[in-house]
């Protein structure tokens, strides 16, 4: 049996149960529909090769919350075509560069479509036509072609120079003892040992190692000392071929010229190295010159002809390799000292002029960042960091 506390408060709940059920739910409110964009503007991207357009359009008046879903941009070649997507960006975005044109001779018209947060969307009027157009002259590049104006002028400069014969260029130990190598090798009646390294023909030591090349076949040629050329690479072995070719010939000495003096081994690096280490056991040659792109078989090299007893002279630009030939070779060129080094040797004033301004172009970059270094640390300017901007 209830008691009549426990009915009453039952009468109590009922009622307020009733009294709640008899109150309307709450309607959510209707969601407005999403504003489009307007004012949407076409612009040529300037000192561009023609393959960008810019559109700008002022912000959708839906654009005000995190349940805004940013815009659609489209493009179409005629009002008449379907527009086909090609970017999105965020909300609040007002601009976007389109630079996925790959035509410049036909016009081009787009959209901007607003994107709501219950999946509808309104698209702008239609922007264009506006035809992409190529520059002749990037600007924003002035001060690289400034620099390179400056750079030109020094080597241009310093060549006069150097044909006025009023040049130096400070002695290179390394480069001093090819006459003497050379002259080791005659005096014994043994060949003389070049190796190119394995690098190919458009790296920068390469190219550097086949100019001595040049030089060191003019000597042999004028000394009547065998020359022995091994490559790895048949496009460096053939340019090697006509470097020895031409040395001699210049010397006046085209008879002592021989087609096997340059010889393709094996473009497998330790095979290359192995072959080498064979041909110095068994031609003990007088002479060792390594110049060149060396990796892991630089040291394999080098002791090989070590253990010869023969002079060894050795030039690249491998930082890691530098410590073998230094440990195991009498001389050394090291770092620029190979690029050097065909100007050394034969004093022709394009290279050394060219050297010379090289140098000299350095010096004034130097200086440059010493001075926007202490622009900046004491008169707290960036003047001379803006002039060298990355655009």
């Amino acid at each position: 049996m209830y008691s009549m506390k426990k009915i009453r408060l039952l009468g109590l709940a009922c009622l307020w149960a009733a009294v709640l059920g008899a109150q309307p739910l709450p309607t959510a409110a209707p969601s407005m529909p999403v504003a489009p964009p307007s004012d949407v503007r076409l612009e040529d991207v300037p000192n561009d090769d023609g393959s960008a357009l810019r559109i700008s359009w002022q912000l959708s008046p839906s654009d005000t919350g995190r349940s805004f879903g940013g815009y659609n941009i489209k493009r179409a070649g005629s009002p008449q075509d379907t527009f086909a997507f090609v970017a999105w960006v965020p909300r609040g975005t007002s601009e976007h560069i389109d630079n996925s044109i790959e035509r410049m001779d036909r016009d081009y018209y787009y959209q901007v479509v607003a994107l709501g947060s219950h999946g509808d969307s309104a698209a702008s009027a239609v922007a264009g036509p506006l035809k992409p157009s190529q520059s002749w002259f990037n600007q924003d590049k002035i001060n690289t072609l400034i620099g390179t104006l400056v750079l030109l002028a020094l080597i241009l400069s310093y060549i006069y120079l150097a044909k006025r014969g009023r040049l130096f260029i400070r002695r290179i130990a390394g480069l001093d003892a090819v006459d003497e190598a050379v002259g080791r090798a005659t005096e014994m009646g043994k060949p003389i040992l070049y190796c190119n390294g394995i690098g190919l023909i458009d790296g920068i030591s390469t190219i550097a190692s086949l100019n001595i090349l040049g030089q060191v076949s003019k000597k042999t040629a004028e000394y009547e000392t065998p020359l022995l050329v091994p490559t790895c690479d048949p496009v460096v072995h053939a340019v090697a071929r006509e470097m020895v070719k031409e040395g001699y010939a210049a010397m006046g000495r085209p008879d002592l010229f021989k087609e096997d003096m340059v010889f393709f081994v094996t473009s497998d690096q330790m095979g290359y190295a192995a072959a080498l280490a064979g041909i110095m056991a068994r031609e003990r040659p007088a002479t060792n010159i390594f110049m060149g792109y060396y990796a892991a078989e630089s040291l394999v090299l080098a002791e090989s002809g070590a253990a010869t007893g023969a002079i060894q002279i050795a030039g690249t630009d491998q930082v890691s390799q530098l410590p073998f030939f230094i440990t195991s070779c009498d001389y050394t060129l090291i770092g620029e000292e190979l690029y050097a080094a065909s100007a050394y040797l034969s004093k022709d004033p394009l290279q050394v002029g060219s050297l010379k301004g090289q140098d000299a172009g350095k010096l004034l970059i130097l200086a440059v960042i010493l001075l926007g270094t202490l622009t900046a640390l004491v008169l707290r300017s960036d003047i001379i960091h803006k002039l060298f901007n990355v655009y």
